[in-house]
């Protein structure tokens, strides 16, 4: 094992959470939800017809169209709780997420975390049942276009959950419970070459870990997403002008308490980078507190297989 975090890296590849080490620029700035940060939880749920769960919208702006459940996620309040509440709420019907279909973020000012999930009781929401949540809920067996739709933004989470259900492409991922004050990603950065090697880079602090880079909090930074901090990292900190080709998402952590000074977020996330000429070794850091690691064997077929298995993040 030598010097590489292979406890950390197992847990990551697992879906699982890790305490974190030392962030890369010093230690960021708290988050505060519903101040500078606003998460939101959406579901999708079928019942064993294969319908879908829809929700007539009571709120005036979207009176009598039809959405998904979903809302804000509430202050003090777990992501796996809120969805519970919200699916509640609106439908009637309790219910247990399976896995985390997408990450959806306009900057870390609005995330959307999209659960496929299943119904385990209650009871569906009818006219009579009506409140300020919602009108009505109905399991919908047809093509949701067909109906008056609050926002056509949820086609393609729901063109996701069908092909999960046909083959999943991914493990199931759902939130750890694991305290985090910023909202920062931790990253998963493979680089292979055509003879099969495989490194990844690493933050060389006195106990080696995966990078932690935290996302802004100005108001210019929570509007330009999540993927800046990374790719600031790539080009100042590596030296490396290759362009990423896709950012996924491996698990999370987020343990919200009472008094808000936990209301961040860790994303372990895998950034995959196009290849890109003929370099037959990764690119010599020009900051000291990051290098490469050779991934050794037994661990090598683990990295590779996650690099196409993991939870898409779409800005």
């Amino acid at each position: 094992m030598g010097d590489a975090p292979e406890p950390e890296l197992e847990a990551v590849l697992d879906g699982g959470a890790w305490e974190l080490g030392e962030t890369l620029g010093g230690t960021p700035a708290p988050v505060r939800l519903g101040r500078n940060v606003c998460y939101v939880v959406l579901a999708v749920l079928f019942n064993q017809e294969g319908s879908l769960l829809l929700v007539q919208e009571a709120k005036p702006e979207c009176r009598g169209l039809w959405y998904l459940p979903a809302g804000r996620v509430e202050r003090g309040e777990p992501l796996v709780a809120a969805l519970r509440r919200e699916v509640r709420e609106e439908s009637g019907l309790l219910c247990e997420p399976e896995t985390l279909l997408a990450l959806e973020e306009r900057g870390p000012a609005w995330i959307r975390f999209s659960f496929l999930a299943r119904a385990t009781g209650g009871t569906l929401k009818t006219l009579q049942d009506a409140d300020s949540e919602s009108l009505q809920a109905t399991w919908w067996r047809g093509d949701p276009r067909s109906l008056p739709l609050r926002s056509a933004d949820i086609l393609p989470v729901l063109e996701l959950a069908a092909r999960y259900r046909r083959s999943p492409a991914h493990p199931p991922t759902l939130p750890r419970e694991l305290p985090c004050s910023p909202l920062c990603l931790r990253l998963l950065l493979p680089f292979s070459n055509a003879s099969g090697e495989l490194w990844l880079l690493l933050a060389a602090a006195a106990t080696p870990q995966l990078p932690v880079v935290a996302c802004g909090t100005s108001p210019a930074e929570l509007r330009a997403g999540l993927r800046p901090p990374l790719l600031r990292l790539l080009r100042e900190r590596l030296g490396w002008e290759a362009q990423p080709a896709a950012l996924g998402l491996l698990g999370l952590q987020h343990s919200p308490g009472d008094a808000g000074d936990t209301d961040g977020i860790c994303f372990n996330v895998l950034l995959s980078v196009e290849p890109g000429g003929q370099r037959e070794r990764p690119p010599e850091p020009r900051d000291p507190a990051l290098r490469w690691w050779p991934v050794r064997e037994e661990l090598r077929g683990r990295v590779l297989q996650r690099m196409g298995a993991a939870v898409p993040v779409r800005s």
